[in-house]
């Protein structure tokens, strides 16, 4: 030790003699520095309440509470984050992990109260000084603690995949699939907005840990149809996820997909539940759709009897007769019957219900369940559209099934906006032909997924919208011609979307081989008596079901397209399982 570090305490002791300096006015001559991270601030218009903040807060200093006149609705859970002063260390990190860049800091740090309890406050909503401060901290632009950039989904080439019917969308690899799994915040978001309201975040979180039989289980919960599903669905969930205001939403079909991919039918069984003891009971479902068979899923876990009674030669609805096997192959789609075939379900496969037949089935079954989708196509409501050279987009899509070719021709025009039209104008592309989409309102206003118009400009086919349907007329060598009229869009004053009106004199004719109807489909209900007979209500061709898909009469049920406007598979799903749980309500005497 050196004489130094001997005498150094020594030489405070001069200090001891100074006079003291302080700062008379330490809180008005002191701000934060612009960048300080002091109290919160939250942007209420912007805040979802997805709740990362209170997830990576690891002094559990913010809880997610409900705020008066904030109601969750699609992509809002109507929940804000409250932060206790008591416990936070102003690190910053919530702010950091914000989906939507809503919680920001300012730089205020005086605040003084005798009340402790006013230190827990939920910014934004409990109005303080700051809330108008411009100074502070917020997330630095281009900085972020998530994973944007969503796992690009291995594909066919678009000229590999229009040599066939072959699968497009290859699937994610284990490595892939953990990677984008890894994406999510487990928000929980989603599942509010999924009409089968699958537990999301737990099946992303068993992709992530590995854990596929958990994986399964989770998916059958809510969902019959994972194979299918993970595949079509319309991923509603995806358009709310939280990680999608600040980059890409996480891919949670293809994430569904993986899971059933990994598993072989044979080996479902390990995974998943069996059904409980027999209770006597029997149900007739109509239709083996989507919606059909996940109420006899259901029902037969649920321990009752359950007969399927289809139409047609094989089950699946327009989940095998509107869809192209290049989107959902159908050894997929007969994987998930299977199973359900499996458990004891019976289908009962061109059996066509009439209305004294539907009588009888009300005899001999505890309760009835009908879903038989739209299968009736819209007219054009134009003159000349009983040309032989026009076809019904269901139609083509039904003989492509069957395994004909519908021989449309070189140039094919296809009518409509929806899935049906984009599905059928691919599928033309198929079969070598030059196609053209003519619409009535803007690509923008366009039903169909996003993705079906991307990838089907993408194939080379041509949208022409804002094109209203006159009439159709034959052509030379045998050809047809479509007369349409451009519109221009106008404001809707009652606050709709905008619609079309033409435009005087800007007339055309679009000449083609073959023309495809698809503006849409409707309710077919031949096999449903009289209401006086059924109990059955049917208003604006619908059967009239309360929230639990019951109709008037106790022991009949509805659920699907027929009964719901969103038309779409996981709608469908959704309404099966709902009505599955009150049929069962409704014969066990349960209450609700």
């Amino acid at each position: 030790m050196s004489i130094k570090d001997i005498i150094a305490p020594f030489a405070v002791w001069k200090r001891a003699f100074e006079k003291p300096w302080t700062i008379k006015k330490p809180i008005d001559d002191r701000p934060g520095a612009d960048r300080y991270r002091g109290f919160h601030k939250n942007d209420g218009d912007t805040c979802i309440g997805c709740g990362t903040c209170e997830t990576i807060c690891q002094n559990a200093a913010i809880d997610m509470v409900p705020v008066d006149g904030v109601q969750g609705d699609g992509g809002d859970s109507g929940l804000r984050p409250q932060i206790d002063y008591g416990r936070c260390c102003w690190c910053a990190l919530c702010v950091d992990i914000c989906t939507t860049g809503s919680l920001t800091m300012s730089n205020r740090y005086v605040w003084t109260d005798n009340d402790p309890d006013v230190y827990r406050f939920i910014p934004g909503y409990d109005s303080k000084e700051w809330d108008n401060a411009e100074t502070g901290y917020s997330r630095p632009e281009g900085y972020s603690l998530l994973k944007e950039e969503r796992v690009e989904m291995p594909a066919l080439s678009v000229e590999e995949g229009l040599k066939s019917f072959v699968e497009m969308i290859k699937g994610y690899s284990a490595e892939q699939a953990v990677k984008e799994a890894d994406r999510c915040v487990e928000c929980g978001i989603c599942v509010a907005e999924c009409p089968a309201h699958m537990d999301i975040p737990g099946y992303i979180r068993a992709v992530r840990e590995g854990n596929i039989d958990e994986g399964m289980r989770l998916l059958y919960e809510t969902n019959p149809f994972p194979a299918s599903c993970g595949r079509i669905c319309t991923h509603r969930c995806e358009e709310v996820c939280s990680i999608g205001h600040n980059g890409d939403s996480v891919a949670i079909r293809w994430l569904k997909r993986y899971i059933a991919d990994q598993v072989e039918l044979e080996d479902y069984g390990k995974a998943l539940p069996r059904p409980e003891e027999n209770t006597g009971k029997k149900i007739a479902v109509i239709g083996a759709g989507p919606g059909g068979l996940t109420a006899a899923y259901y029902l037969r876990m649920l321990g009752h009897d359950v007969a399927v009674l289809e139409a047609r030669k094989a089950g699946g609805g327009m989940l095998r007769y509107g869809i192209p096997e290049y989107r959902l192959p159908y050894d997929q789609l007969d994987k998930d019957i299977e199973y359900i075939r499996g458990l004891g379900v019976e289908i009962r496969y061109s059996i066509n219900v009439d209305a004294e037949s539907f009588k009888n089935l009300e005899k001999d079954y505890d309760a009835l369940f009908f879903s038989t989708g739209l299968s009736d196509p819209y007219k054009l409501g134009i003159d000349g559209e009983d040309n032989p050279r026009v076809f019904g987009g269901l139609a083509v899509l039904d003989e492509v099934t069957a395994g004909k070719d519908p021989k449309l021709g070189k140039t094919v025009g296809v009518i409509g906006g929806g899935n049906v039209a984009m599905d059928a104008a691919r599928t033309a592309r198929r079969y070598g032909a030059e196609v053209t989409v003519l619409y009535r309102r803007r690509v923008v206003d366009m039903p169909a997924d996003i993705e079906e118009i991307e990838e089907a400009a993408e194939e080379g086919i041509t949208i022409i919208p804002q094109a209203i349907p006159l009439r159709v007329e034959d052509a030379a060598d045998g050809k047809v011609g479509f007369v349409w009229n451009m519109a221009e869009m106008v404001d809707d004053p009652d606050g709709g979307r905008p619609r079309p009106q033409p435009i005087k004199g800007e007339i055309h004719t679009f000449v083609c081989d073959s023309l495809i109807s698809a503006v849409g489909q409707g309710t077919n209900l031949p096999y449903l008596p009289e209401e006086s007979e059924s109990g059955v209500a049917v208003k604006r061709y619908k059967p009239v079901v309360d929230e639990r898909g019951q109709t008037g009469n106790p022991g009949i049920f509805a659920g699907g397209d027929i009964v719901n406007s969103r038309k779409d598979a996981v709608s469908a799903i959704g309404d099966g399982h709902a009505a599955a749980l009150s049929i069962d309500r409704f014969l066990m005497k349960k209450e609700a």
